[in-house]
């Protein structure tokens, strides 16, 4: 894919923690139940720790009670990607950050949360900046 934003993995490297790199470059998982914004409450924006795109709202978070911060919507279907994963030997749905790349998580469909989509982006906190509103 070609993405608005491309860097080196170099200087990748050099912009992001160890951590964050492995997820958000290599489709790496932060561990669950750990994630800065797990449990967050916070009114906001979460973009995109790289390139700072903006990706979900905070109106669309909910307690899945997964490990990591879940969503039913993006801010726009723009704003990601969806690559096809069979990494597990099951089919799941990847989530990236449409402007650089950017590893997110994954997204889960017809699990029977009740939100207006019926999907689960589960998402590394790891992979995102919150921006709370003013």
């Amino acid at each position: 894919m070609t993405y608005e934003i491309q860097k080196t993995d170099a200087e990748w490297r050099a912009e992001l923690s160890p951590e964050e790199y492995h997820v958000l470059r290599e489709a790496g998982t932060e561990r669950p139940f750990v994630g800065e914004y797990t449990d967050t409450r916070t009114v906001g924006v979460y973009s995109c720790r790289a390139c700072g795109a903006e990706l979900f709202s905070s109106e669309t978070k909910f307690d899945s009670h997964c490990g990591w911060p879940s969503y039913y919507a993006p801010l726009a279907e723009g704003r990601v990607e969806y690559i096809e994963d069979t990494s597990l030997g099951m089919r799941r749905v990847e989530v990236r950050c449409a402007r650089c790349g950017g590893h997110l998580g994954h997204v889960f469909e017809g699990e029977g949360y009740s939100t207006p989509t019926d999907q689960r982006y589960c998402i590394n906190s790891i992979s995102l900046t919150l921006k709370p509103a003013e």
